[in-house]
């Protein structure tokens, strides 16, 4: 019996556990791995998802872990890269651009910064979604203070003809991966 994370009562659902410890696993085998290329980077263990289950791991508990491990990934990341290109230069060139990207989006039209849905489907709620954005801006232009983590827990109520989510998730993804980049 595994006990990697507290489990969730046997009413309730909680993440698969094999699947959780299947990627804990290769995310352990990745992170050991000296050079070479790895399935498992930052950006994978953002986009993580896990089956549901009666009396599975906890989310809470594994979602933080989760958290501290792309956190890890990202710093070693970075840290290969300054070796690679002999410098920060790169990197960091390469996180102003993405996040010039997202700028130019967030700098549209409230109320057009993303796709939007049709009348009958529910999506992203646009006020709050576009309340948020003017904060990423603050962030990005003035250095207003935000954290990884709000960027990560940001959630938004559906609504109908809202703004299409993945395209949201997607920016959302992009200022995480720019915020890593530069701590």
């Amino acid at each position: 019996m595994s006990t990697t994370f507290p489990r969730t009562r046997k009413s309730r659902r909680g993440y698969n556990i094999d699947e959780v410890e299947d990627f804990l696993e290769d995310a352990r085998r990745a992170y050991s791995q000296e050079g070479g290329v790895s399935v498992v980077n930052s950006e994978s263990i953002r986009k993580v998802a896990f089956a549901m289950q009666k009396g599975g791991y906890s989310p809470t508990h594994v979602d933080a872990a989760l958290e501290r491990l792309e956190d890890a990934f990202a710093t070693r990341e970075r840290d290969r890269a300054f070796a690679l290109t002999g410098g920060d230069q790169a990197w960091y060139g390469e996180a102003r651009s993405t996040a010039q990207v997202i700028l130019d989006r967030l700098a549209r039209p409230a109320g057009a910064r993303f796709s939007r849905v049709g009348p009958l489907t529910r999506a992203y709620n646009v006020k709050e979604v576009d309340a948020f954005a003017d904060r990423l801006v603050e962030y990005f232009q003035h250095g207003k203070p935000m954290s990884v983590d709000e960027v990560r827990t940001v959630a938004f109520s559906a609504t109908k003809r809202g703004y299409t989510e993945t395209q949201v998730d997607l920016l959302l993804d992009s200022v995480i991966t720019v915020m890593l980049a530069v701590r």
